[in-house]
């Protein structure tokens, strides 16, 4: 999952952001409605952490933002704001869930992973392709009903090139999907990454074959069986 915290507090921002990416999540961060709307309109986030006092103005607009136009996407409020009325203004406006600081990690963390399995989202809560079983949810990869450990990253571009399952993923959206937006990307870091995921599912058994489309991305199959 890929996750935007939306805080102005840059303590607070960097300490949610090594939660989520420590998680084994993909994080940005946006300190303002405007940088909020910025990202929003670059990335497709599956879960905003929304903060609702913001120095360019209430939380409340990036919310109207996202519901308009993106009814998959999860919100989570994340604010000091912990009376009745405004928790009830939030989630008719739309929030899926509402979290008053300060809060715990571990409830944080849990919570963002509850909200990402709710049925409303568009895509399987477990992709299945050959014998890869992926948990979109809790992330756990299984191989012939192996739990399978994998590094993050890797992970990442697995769930990514499996939710296009069949269909070329460009290199750009899959770059999206797995490094962060203040991330170094080096020119050559998808291919790395590929590489060594591919590499990894051949040591694993893995029924599949993840192809390079030279010039227009990559693509997942189901290995044909002879």
């Amino acid at each position: 999952m890929r996750v935007l915290i939306v805080e102005d507090n840059t303590r607070l921002a960097a300490l949610m952001c090594r939660l989520v990416e420590g998680s084994g999540l993909v994080a940005d961060v946006a300190h303002s409605v405007d940088a909020a709307q910025t990202a929003l309109a670059l990335v497709d986030y599956d879960v905003v952490l929304l903060d609702l006092s913001l120095p360019d103005g209430d939380g409340h607009a990036v919310l109207s933002t996202i519901r308009q136009s993106r009814a998959d996407m999860f919100i989570l409020v994340v604010t000091a704001r912990g009376d009745v009325i405004s928790r009830v203004e939030a989630l008719n406006a739309g929030a899926d869930d509402y979290v008053v600081k300060p809060f715990s990690d571990e409830e944080l963390i849990a919570r963002i992973r509850a909200v990402g399995r709710r049925p409303r989202r568009l895509r399987d809560e477990v992709l299945a392709v050959g014998n890869l079983r992926l948990d979109t949810g809790a992330m756990v990869l299984t191989i012939d009903d192996r739990v399978v450990a994998i590094p993050r990253r890797e992970l990442s571009v697995l769930s990514a090139l499996m939710g296009e399952m069949g269909r070329v993923l460009r290199k750009d959206k899959l770059e999206s999907a797995v490094y962060s937006l203040d991330s170094e990307v080096t020119e050559n870091a998808v291919e790395a990454a590929v590489s060594r995921l591919r590499r990894r599912l051949d040591a694993e058994g893995a029924t599949v074959d993840l192809t390079a489309m030279r010039g227009l991305g990559y693509i997942l199959t189901e290995r044909t069986q002879t």
